[in-house]
């Protein structure tokens, strides 16, 4: 099932997301409420095409946090050695985490806006999970059973304060850093999800991977953070950039590719 918050005519929605077998086109089946809320909600009758006049995709999500894993994948902590970005060759033993705030988040062809203190901004494809009830210190067994489901995001990075700062806050918190979207997918292989990149259009080889290859896993990642700060529901974790990360400029369509949830776009402006 996925499910997407959309704009109709200025009015923020949510809805089931669905294929018209007849025509083959995507419909916003639009519900009576929130569907991270308490009571169950059902469809208003009323149905929309993704590609109607009036409608916009919106984050699927407003979290109250999100946290990210940094070097989850070997392939990602062997480039930013490579980069010069990391002084040991290999991922860290233990989980690396920090954390975005809820005013980076934008949704699915919103601008990436690059801010006039940096002149290095970097894409980073990730699968994201969102919490679908108050999460806290759960074990691994019990960690997916508190899962809504996952969407895309783009890890955007600030390449040259990562490096200057000794906190990431700047690097990797600033508005526009978090875009998630197009939609919540509630059933996905999360055990070897496809991850893949594409800049103006074009593939980029060396950005993809799997999820099959994280180093600490999601239930993993969901019991550690749930160890030391509650989740709520519509939070939003970052399980890792899978291999190489690249170079972002005004102007560049940068689209995270998730098999089994969809694409994600947004085009970089100059602030």
């Amino acid at each position: 099932m996925r499910i997407a918050r959309f704009l109709h005519d200025d009015v923020p929605q949510y809805a089931f997301v669905q294929r018209d077998e007849k025509d083959g086109r995507d419909y916003l089946v639009a519900l009576d409420g929130y569907p991270l809320g308490s009571r169950p909600v059902t469809p208003t009758g009323k149905r929309y095409a993704l590609d109607e006049d009036g409608v916009r995709l919106l984050a699927p999500v407003i979290p109250s946090k999100v946290y990210g894993l940094a070097k989850n994948y070997e392939a990602h902590a062997r480039h930013m050695y490579a980069k010069g970005q990391s002084d040991v060759p290999h991922a860290p033993e233990d989980m690396v985490i920090f954390t975005k705030p809820s005013t980076s988040v934008i949704g699915p062809d919103d601008p990436i806006v690059l801010p006039p203190f940096s002149t290095d901004m970097n894409f980073e494809p990730e699968v994201a999970v969102v919490i679908g009830r108050i999460t806290r210190n759960v074990t691994v067994a019990e960690a997916m059973d508190h899962v809504l489901g996952f969407t895309c995001v783009n890890d955007v990075t600030l390449r040259d304060l990562q490096g200057s700062d000794p906190m990431w806050t700047r690097a990797k918190g600033f508005d526009t850093s978090c875009p998630l979207g197009p939609w919540i997918e509630t059933d996905l292989n999360w055990r070897d999800a496809h991850i893949s990149f594409e800049l103006n259009g074009e593939d980029v080889p060396l950005a993809s991977g799997t999820t099959a290859d994280l180093i600490h896993g999601i239930p993993e990642q969901i019991a550690a953070i749930s160890g030391f700060s509650t989740l709520l529901p519509g939070d939003v974790i970052m399980t890792g950039t899978p291999n190489a990360s690249g170079h972002l400029e005004p102007g560049d369509e940068a689209v995270v590719v998730i098999e089994g949830i969809g694409r994600l776009r947004n085009v970089v402006v100059r602030a």
